[in-house]
């Protein structure tokens, strides 16, 4: 089974999950249309594989399909953005 990007609301963040397995989480807090990523992880077992990667671009990607912005306070969710500039025009510069 493919890992699989969820928001949590409740929660405030975003899961990666295989299944019913928690593999990793990013942290929010939202402000309107602005989300401001605070905090990410991924299970120490998953480390290198991917995940961290995959669980950003479908946080992202959500944010984008709700037409909101990006507040990267995160250094892995600000790094992945940087190396990936295709997701640039999320960032909300004005923060």
């Amino acid at each position: 089974m493919e890992p699989t990007v969820t928001d949590a609301p409740d929660a405030e963040r975003y899961e990666i999950r295989d299944g019913d397995r928690l593999l990793g989480l990013a942290a929010y807090q939202r402000h309107g249309e602005q989300v401001v990523f605070t905090h990410t992880e991924v299970d120490p077992d998953a480390e290198g594989s991917g995940l961290g990667g995959k669980l950003v671009r479908g946080a992202l990607d959500d944010v984008r399909s709700r037409g909101g912005r990006v507040v990267p306070r995160c250094s892995f969710v600000r790094g992945w953005i940087e190396r990936h500039p295709e997701y640039g025009d999320l960032v909300d510069h004005n923060s």
